[in-house]
């Protein structure tokens, strides 16, 4: 795993690469701070705690994540907890949720993530894109057409899988 943290006095934000599925959300969403073109890529000062804040809890994967270091409040979890499948790709979710092993340990405790349908991927439970390689496309005729998936960034990600 590749974690790397970024911060000012008023906000640490955390990227996990091998958490990443490149919907280029971040990217779109603030400019100024997510940025493929700078080194680092990630410019906390480009925009104040509250405007990052809003566009981390943007992305579908929980690749990105913050912690307020200002006193205000932090993430909070989608009530009620949604999962909705990418076409062609992971799930995702949002909400309080805690994903465990079959003998109940506990792998994690997040709000957002993306995780593997294909069953190829090198980080499961997560996506880590091996979809793409592995061929994986849906079967499920509702999923094709769109009536359970993402329809827009907003509604967890893209319509189709990155």
């Amino acid at each position: 795993m590749t974690e790397r943290t970024y911060q000012t006095d008023a906000i640490a934000v955390h990227w996990d690469s091998s958490r990443c599925i490149h919907t280029g959300i971040c990217l779109r969403t603030l400019p100024a701070v997510f940025d493929l073109a700078t080194r680092p890529w990630v410019t906390v000062d480009g925009a104040d705690a509250d405007t990052i804040a809003a566009a981390i809890d943007k992305c579908p994967s929980g690749a990105l994540r913050y912690d307020r270091l200002d006193g205000q409040p932090g993430e909070q979890p989608s009530d009620p907890a949604t999962v909705v499948p990418m076409a062609n790709g992971p799930l995702l979710v949002r909400g309080d949720v805690a994903v465990r092993l079959r003998h109940g340990d506990e792998v994690t405790h997040e709000y957002r993530m993306a995780l593997c349908r294909c069953g190829h991927s090198q980080n499961q439970p997560f996506c880590d894109l091996s979809h793409r390689g592995a061929g994986f496309k849906d079967t499920d005729p509702q999923i094709r057409s769109g009536r359970l998936q993402a329809e827009s960034p907003d509604d967890l990600g893209t319509a189709e899988a990155p």
